[in-house]
């Protein structure tokens, strides 16, 4: 089956240059109707070639738009013919029946010019009907993660907080609306308080519903404990949290420090899963990085946490970062980082002063409302990053 023609329409006066320039494009592979004005042009008609002195200059552009269309004139000094270049047309052919194969080129080029040109204005319409989309479902989900971040940090504890002559404090800065890291404590009774760190794997909502999952476990878990052998609930709670991540098999695992305060004898029981970088203790102007090591909880089964502990001094102060803080740190290495970090930790009487010392940028400080209006969360870090503190017995009298 042959391939339908493509009509070409010619728009001059009647006559025998009309008639020969009907018969030059003819000769290629286009249908040729040739008519005076170009409303006289059937509708199938794919592309007008006009002549110079047939078009009023205030009409070029209005015909561009209908059709594609190119411009033949006899002479380049044809004053016609400048006018229609002045009205924007840049596709003429001079003397076009000396320039028959030429002529025949540029009219399948203008008409593959333009077709391309209305694909693309096609491509363009509907990436901006997408990108509409888009935004639409970015807003929903913003709305959502913000919902999230709030809730999230409504289970985070009060601060700061007093119990027992410690004082707990943090400052959480989630990179996203919502956040891996988490912290919690409680007062159990009048003697006991437990605290937990924590920093999931990622960061995002993902990270987050395991921080959901922490503190409903760690709750209950606390709920159910007689308040004997202080010594083995950090390594229980990590043991049975190891297990509880690898049955959701949701590949998500954690870096956990777990402790109980002994506000009677003065002494902290505690565990830790590959916790990064380690909580640090400053004593009368002195710093001493506690010891111990443990696999991270949620990637190896049957992992046994180690049981440690040490006695607190009557005026300390515990610091446990994440390693997001790492991230805010001068040092081309991990070593020079960390060394950096008890520099800053020794020298900030508080939390605010360390904070303070942070190559933070610009980051706001621990305000809730400053969190959920920002998009998304704090922005300049590229992890959450998030710091607590205990501070004590020295306070007791105060």
């Amino acid at each position: 089956m042959a391939t339908q023609r493509r009509l070409i329409g010619i728009v001059d006066r009647p006559g025998p240059d009309r008639d020969a320039l009907a018969e030059t494009i003819a000769r290629g592979e286009f249908a040729v109707v040739a008519a005076e004005h170009v409303d006289d042009l059937p509708r199938e008609t794919v592309m007008v070639v006009a002549h110079a002195r047939a078009v009023p200059a205030q009409e070029w552009p209005s015909l561009a738009a209908r059709l594609p269309t190119m411009v033949v004139s006899e002479s380049r000094l044809d004053s016609d013919l400048l006018k229609a270049v002045d009205a924007g047309m840049v596709d003429y052919v001079v003397e076009p029946l000396r320039h028959g194969d030429i002529l025949r080129r540029m009219i399948g080029k203008v008409i593959d010019n333009r077709r391309l040109a209305d694909e693309h204005e096609r491509d363009r319409v509907n990436l901006a009907e997408l990108n509409e989309t888009l935004e639409t479902h970015l807003a929903m989900l913003r709305l959502d993660q913000q919902a999230g971040g709030h809730i999230q940090r409504k289970l985070l504890p009060l601060r700061p907080q007093s119990i027992a002559g410690v004082t707990y404090d943090y400052w959480l800065a989630p990179s996203l609306y919502l956040s891996g890291d988490f912290l919690d404590f409680h007062r159990y009774d009048e003697r006991f308080s437990v605290f937990y760190f924590a920093d999931v794997s990622g960061h995002g909502a993902s990270s987050a519903f395991v921080t959901v999952l922490l503190k409903y476990l760690c709750n209950h878990w606390l709920g159910e404990w007689d308040g004997r052998q202080p010594e083995h609930l950090p390594s229980s709670w990590l043991g049975k949290l190891n297990r509880e991540l690898l049955d959701t098999g949701i590949g998500k695992h954690a870096t956990l420090f777990v402790g109980v305060v002994d506000h009677r004898e003065r002494y902290l029981h505690y565990s830790l899963g590959a916790q990064m970088p380690m909580p640090m203790l400053v004593v009368n102007e002195n710093i001493q990085v506690l010891p111990g090591e443990g696999m991270p909880v949620g990637l190896f089964p049957s992992v046994e946490y180690p049981n440690l502990g040490m006695e607190l001094p009557s005026d300390f102060r515990l610091w446990l970062c994440s390693d997001g803080i790492l991230e805010c740190l001068s040092g081309d290495t991990l070593d020079r980082r960390l060394k950096e970090l008890e520099r800053l930790v020794l020298a900030s009487k508080d939390l605010e002063a360390l904070r303070g010392s942070l190559a933070l940028g610009d980051v706001p400080d621990n305000d809730e409302d400053a969190v959920i209006q920002r998009a998304p969360g704090y922005e300049e870090l590229p992890d959450d990053l998030t710091i607590m503190t205990l501070n004590g017995f020295g306070d007791d009298n105060a």
